[in-house]
């Protein structure tokens, strides 16, 4: 029986309940990362004993299970778009909005589907986006290679906040820290393609970066939707 199914024993002095349990683990992980989620420091949070959350939560996994499928809820918009380049557009522009503001988020996207309403609400808009374009494999497929997309491009925006507050090095002032090394190593000639990449190339910002690469991506899916036949 998943966590979804089963149900929540009655309620004892202190008020406890999934959504209480769920809110303090965000908050938790919001401050210190997944490591500073534990169903002991949960307990702790909401003046409980630890023991009273296992009548909830069986293990640290199916907690993980409920905070994903909590945030996903700020990933669904009040309104699907009508075009279905927009509506996975805004999916993935909402999905990157919702990792920036609960960093631990990258660290659970990719894996098994999420099983929660919210989760199954989210894969719910990205085939409903596609559907009558393509038959149902090829809308699997674009769906699939459109979250391994904004999947990869989140978790390297959010290692690179991660370095940042680690070193204490903005990315300019990396870039500085590293320059003579880099300057050396493509003075030997080794490294064109990289030397033409270093000084001509425009550097942007995360944004832009996973706006520009997003919609590629929906250029290569369209080249692929031919209406099933009817």
């Amino acid at each position: 029986m998943t966590v979804w199914d089963r149900p929540e024993p009655p309620a004892r002095p202190v008020p406890l309940d999934r959504e209480r349990i769920v809110a303090a683990a965000i908050a938790l992980a919001d401050e210190g990362g997944l490591e500073a989620v534990s169903l002991r420091k949960v307990a702790a949070r909401l003046n409980a004993g630890p023991m009273r959350l296992y009548g909830y939560i069986s293990t640290k996994e199916e907690l993980f299970d409920l905070m994903v499928d909590e945030v996903q809820a700020e990933i669904l918009p009040e309104e699907q778009p009508g075009d279905w380049r927009e509506a996975l557009r805004v999916l993935a522009h909402r999905t990157r909005q919702a990792a920036l503001r609960h960093e631990w988020l990258a660290d659970l996207l990719g894996g098994r589907p999420t099983l929660g309403p919210n989760g199954l609400a989210v894969t719910e808009a990205e085939l409903a986006a596609l559907d009558g374009l393509a038959d149902i494999d090829t809308a699997i497929r674009a769906v699939e290679t459109v979250s391994a997309y904004f999947t990869g491009a989140i978790r390297r925006e959010i290692a690179n906040l991660r370095a940042e507050r680690a070193t204490g090095l903005s990315k300019r002032d990396w870039q500085r820290a590293h320059g003579p090394h880099v300057t050396r190593m493509l003075a030997t000639g080794r490294f064109p393609a990289l030397a033409k990449a270093v000084h001509d190339g425009t550097d942007v910002d995360a944004e832009t970066s996973f706006a520009t690469g997003l919609d590629w991506v929906l250029d290569a899916v369209a080249a692929k939707l031919t209406p099933p036949p009817a």
